[in-house]
């Protein structure tokens, strides 16, 4: 029996033989929320060293302003880097493929810890090379704040209705991204990238 177009959207296909790696692949949208928003609290306990008021602001919205850019920029280049065959396009499909093909599957709309926390690492290490520390501690609260703005908006914009404007301008522009043209609008909670780099949504007259 052929499925349905609704059912095709929600599905939850499995992505690796080993179970335990399928099981790694989807994640509960609260995940990020309980590993991130303790990370953030130390980050910026920590951060307060010797900083003033307008410092830990600053660093704060820098680093929140560099994750918008990370967003649109992960999302254009690594997310829609599309090979057409061999390991390439496998690594797509797995990577963002498969939330194309399944945009309403409620376990894979945010990212798995498996990725997101190695990230949050990594870029960590960079901010502290960078910046040093504790300027390093309030910029990554900031950076993962974003993040978590970035996860919850995603996953809001796939399974609720917005009651406020901004709510439905951005739903609409991703859902255009998904179901019109995902060559634009790669900018989910910071959609100002596209109309900055020239991808905005096209509207349909």
């Amino acid at each position: 029996m052929e499925m349905r177009r609704t059912d095709v959207l929600k599905a939850s296909p499995r992505m690796f033989d080993s179970e335990l790696l399928d099981r790694l692949s989807r994640v509960h949208p609260v995940v990020p929320l309980v590993l991130f928003i303790p990370a953030i609290a130390v980050l910026f306990a920590l951060g307060q060293e010797g900083m003033g008021p307008p410092a830990v602001v600053g660093l704060l919205l820098g680093g929140y302003f560099f994750w918008t850019l990370t967003e649109y920029w992960m999302h254009r280049l690594i997310f829609h880097f599309e090979p057409e065959d061999g390991i390439g396009a496998r690594l797509h499909w797995i990577i963002h493929g498969v939330h194309h093909d399944h945009p309403n599957d409620p376990m894979r709309l945010v990212m798995p810890p498996s990725v997101s926390v190695p990230l949050a690492l990594g870029f960590f290490g960079l901010f502290v090379l960078v910046l040093g520390t504790p300027a390093a501690h309030l910029f990554a609260a900031g950076f993962l704040a974003g993040y978590l703005i970035y996860d919850m908006t995603h996953y809001h914009l796939h399974h609720h209705k917005s009651r406020t404007r901004a709510g439905r301008v951005l739903r609409e522009l991703h859902m255009r991204h998904h179901f019109q043209d995902d060559t634009r609008g790669f900018g989910v909670s910071a959609p100002f990238w596209d109309y900055v780099f020239r991808t905005p949504q096209r509207r349909v007259q």
